[in-house]
């Protein structure tokens, strides 16, 4: 059986990205490995502490000669502008986690809206990226 056991994020600054996603989204440091042989290629993973079985790769955009730095741009270009595409987290109450994220720093760019499969709300991380928070309704 195939599993989903990790999920790439591109991110500008690993330390600020694992800050924020510790700090302020609640989610646990999985992994923290450097690679002098490759360069000193950093392997960053975190995830939700309930949810040992799937982790983010907080991963630095690459520059050359892993992609070219017109390639590089690119990535970092659209992360910015929200564009590599979101991050779902799902919750049982998006109100009270909205209340909790906010609390610690989270700046949403929207707020708890009812939608017609549930109640969402959006925030981007440091980097620029998308996520979104979503409660389905039953």
């Amino acid at each position: 059986m195939l599993r989903i056991s990790t999920v790439n994020l591109w991110v500008h600054d690993q330390e600020v990205a694992l800050e924020f996603w510790t700090s302020k989204v609640g989610f646990e440091l999985r992994a923290d490995v450097s690679y002098p042989e490759l360069g000193g290629f950093r392997w960053l993973t975190i995830g939700p502490p309930d949810q040992s079985q799937v982790e983010l790769v907080l991963m630095a955009v690459p520059v050359p000669p892993v992609l070219t730095e017109a390639q590089s741009e690119l990535v970092r270009a659209s992360m910015s502008q929200g564009l590599a595409g979101p991050v779902f987290l799902v919750t049982d109450d998006v109100n009270r986690d909205y209340q909790l994220l906010t609390s610690r720093g989270v700046e949403f760019t929207e707020p708890p809206e009812r939608r017609p499969f549930g109640i969402d709300a959006g925030f981007r991380d440091p980097s620029g990226n998308q996520v979104r928070l979503t409660q389905e309704l039953s």
